[in-house]
């Protein structure tokens, strides 16, 4: 079954839209992707723009199971925040866990958004 579900993870289609979005992060994105690279926080590996089926999401711990997503503007209009319900609900189906922060959140306190990413480590 965990063969199954892994099949849904960087699906060869979405391949360049992958390398793409790795290559035009946000500023946002790439500040906490320097925190979580080279497994740095608590000895974790995280990949950034990781796709699980239909979706590529910012970050992705494989060993925690944990999305971590950094959400702009755009994701609290109706329009958006209906998006990422659909989203986190998919997501959730495949057995992943979901945390999502506001840009505006991780600038103005990044060692409290890495302290919540830490925290969820120990929610297995």
């Amino acid at each position: 079954m965990a063969e199954h579900a892994e099949r849904r993870h960087n699906l060869t289609p979405q391949k360049q839209q992958r390398r793409e979005l790795r290559n035009s992060l946000t500023s946002a994105e790439a500040s906490l992707w320097s925190y979580l690279q080279r497994s740095q926080l608590a000895g974790r590996k995280f990949r950034r723009q990781h796709s699980v089926g239909p979706y590529i999401v910012d970050f992705y711990c494989p060993a925690e199971k944990l999305v971590v997503e950094l959400d702009g503007a755009r994701h609290y209009d109706v329009v958006g925040n209906a998006r990422d319900i659909h989203r986190t609900q998919y997501l959730e189906a495949q057995g992943l866990r979901v945390l999502r922060f506001e840009n505006k959140n991780f600038w103005s306190h990044p060692e409290s958004v890495l302290a919540a990413i830490e925290a969820a480590f120990s929610e297995k």
